[in-house]
């Protein structure tokens, strides 16, 4: 049977450390009331006019090419997951490929968010067992700094999320004697867009207040357009991310452990066989207490969000880059990946290292 393997792995971090202290010189707020909700002391912010995501992207997956042992010329498929594009469009996938140098080969953009990397992983591992690609580049980046509310009004929302990317590049593995269990074992994916608008960025966007009536615009003066970004918006700064937190939160700590459960239990095993699970860093007490409910100890969870906040689609190939650097995973480790966010969406990933 061909399985995909991570045959490399790369990490960027912007070098702007911002601690919970320097938000609180920008609204009301402190380090105590950010680490008793999020678990959070610090984070990174990308350098503006300099970093963005496609550029921070492509810096990891230099790396994690490189650490593949091939050039960017051996890729042949990109995938980039993100919910801060550079652009509205055309989609990071493209603009990566551009500054790589990369030949005319496909590019795909996933918009999953929190899940973003769970679902590119699993899009990437049917291309390499079906054969059509051998080398596929995996990114997932966000530059969440450029577009928070920075007042005490946003707080709720601004102090958990932090700017980085992480790549990984995917190849089948051969199936030798006693290889037959490595690289990806099973992906599991699911949603529920029910309650989509508890964790959402509304606008500028395209729906005119259709899902949400209170978010219809005023008529416009014109015959056409005017619907996307209006004066409004503007004027009453709509235009930022929303989340009903503790609706959240009461949704993940259900999700992560019944996705968790669900990819051990496609492959015949349980919680005592996981040797490194990581979560999605969206926040260490919803981390803290699927680790209890699943009776797992502290040196098989990974948590890295204290010191980077929630990257979205990152946190998961950042926790993933820095436990495999550290030496935290070794070969024929057994690491459950798993996230939960926007949309709702959630998904897990069970490999063998």
């Amino acid at each position: 049977m061909i399985r995909t393997r991570i045959a490399g792995i790369g990490m960027y971090l912007p070098k702007n450390v911002v601690t919970n202290n320097d938000l609180s010189r920008v609204m009301d707020t402190s380090d105590e009331w950010i680490q008793e909700r999020t678990g959070i002391k610090e984070r990174r912010f990308a350098t503006r006019f300099e970093d963005t995501t496609t550029t921070m992207g492509v810096e990891a997956a230099k790396v994690a090419i490189q650490r593949a042992g091939l050039t960017a010329n051996d890729i042949d498929f990109i995938i980039f997951a993100t919910l801060s594009p550079d652009y509205y469009f055309p989609g990071c996938g493209v603009l990566a490929q551009r500054l790589l140098g990369i030949k005319e080969i496909g590019a795909l953009d996933i918009r999953n968010q929190c899940s973003g990397f769970i679902y590119a992983l699993s899009v990437a591992d049917q291309f390499i067992k079906t054969g059509m690609y051998k080398n596929i580049l995996l990114i997932a980046s966000e530059v969440h700094s450029y577009g928070l509310d920075f007042s005490t009004r946003g707080r709720n929302v601004t102090v958990i999320f932090g700017d980085g990317a992480g790549a990984v590049v995917l190849q089948p593995i051969d199936a030798e004697p006693g290889e037959e269990s490595r690289g990806i074992l099973s992906t599991h994916l699911h949603s529920d867009g029910s309650e989509a608008e508890l964790l959402s960025m509304m606008n500028p966007g395209f729906h005119a207040g259709k899902f949400v009536p209170e978010k219809k615009p005023l008529e416009p003066s014109g015959p056409y357009g005017g619907l996307f970004i209006t004066k409004e918006l503007v004027e009453k700064d709509d235009i930022y991310p929303y989340m009903d937190g503790p609706a959240v939160f009461k949704k993940a700590i259900v999700k992560f452990p019944e996705v968790i459960l669900e990819a051990l239990t496609a492959n015949g095993l349980q919680c005592s066989d996981i040797d490194l699970l990581i979560p999605h860093q969206a926040n260490l007490r919803i981390s803290q207490m699927v680790q209890q409910r699943l009776k797992l100890r502290d040196d098989q969870v990974c948590n890295n969000i204290q010191k980077y906040g929630n990257t979205t689609a990152a946190s998961i190939p950042i926790a993933l880059c820095e436990a495999w650097e550290s030496g935290k995973v070794k070969d024929n480790d057994l690491i459950c990946l798993a996230a939960f966010g926007s949309g709702f969406t959630w998904g897990s990933a069970l490999l063998k290292w």
